[in-house]
């Protein structure tokens, strides 16, 4: 068994919470995993071409084309990305857009893997991993966690932060305060949110481990979306 991790966050690994999570994730999965980070990477939206509608791969010509055996080979993906305008940020978007390619004609490459969603935002990940959860279901992924923490927001390090009436830092603490380093969110210092990512990655190890049935998440994740249908109109 084999986890694929994707950080899409654009920050560096070193200040990217989303990069902390998703790392405890795999690590405490105790299987082979693979990480990649999408941060300088070129990857584009799907352009509703359907040139992949014969055989399920993707025409378009970016970095995404040396990723797709790796999305395809994975038994499980922890992908985690950022809270940009109460949403999933655009580049990890566009990354799971392009698993179109996998869909058509009953392909069935995806179906029935299990998957975990982080988000990291500078209030809250909700959303992001909201976004990444509808991804896995309209793929028929269960996803066994969200993992969600709260990182920095770009507010603390543009430079006008102490004095900007619309930034992030005045909205908590006021305007004019100065910017100390143990009030800037890291998700490290999060215990609760290391908890659960530790425990996701445990629970997804366990679920891969434990004679995964394919054929069964499959059937389920087709009901849990005809259901969603169903309540939409």
């Amino acid at each position: 068994m084999k986890v694929l991790g994707i950080v899409g966050s654009s920050r560096r690994e070193g200040v990217s919470g989303v990069h902390h999570l998703v790392t405890t994730v795999l690590e405490n999965t105790d299987l082979d995993y693979e990480l990649i980070t999408l941060r300088g990477k070129k990857i584009g939206g799907c352009i509703a071409c359907l040139g992949c509608v014969k055989d399920n791969i993707c025409k378009v010509d970016d970095d995404l084309t040396e990723l797709r055996p790796l999305i395809a080979e994975a038994d499980a993906y922890v992908v985690g990305g950022s809270n940009y305008y109460s949403t999933l940020n655009a580049l990890t978007h566009a990354f799971l857009e392009r698993w179109y390619q996998f869909r058509h004609q009953e392909g069935d490459t995806l179906w029935g893997k299990l998957g975990v969603a982080v988000g990291v935002g500078g209030s809250s990940g909700g959303a992001p991993a909201d976004v990444i959860e509808n991804f896995f279901l309209y793929n028929f992924i269960e996803t066994t966690a969200k993992v969600t923490g709260q990182g920095a927001a770009s507010c603390f390090s543009c430079g006008y932060g102490e004095t900007c009436s619309v930034g992030v830092v005045n909205m908590l603490y006021g305007k004019g305060v100065k910017i100390t380093e143990d009030m800037i969110p890291q998700v490290s210092r999060q215990p609760e949110v290391i908890r659960a990512a530790t425990e996701a990655g445990k629970k997804l190890g366990e679920r891969l481990r434990d004679s995964h049935d394919r054929k069964e998440v499959t059937k389920n994740m087709q009901q849990t979306l005809l259901q969603k249908f169903a309540e939409s109109t």
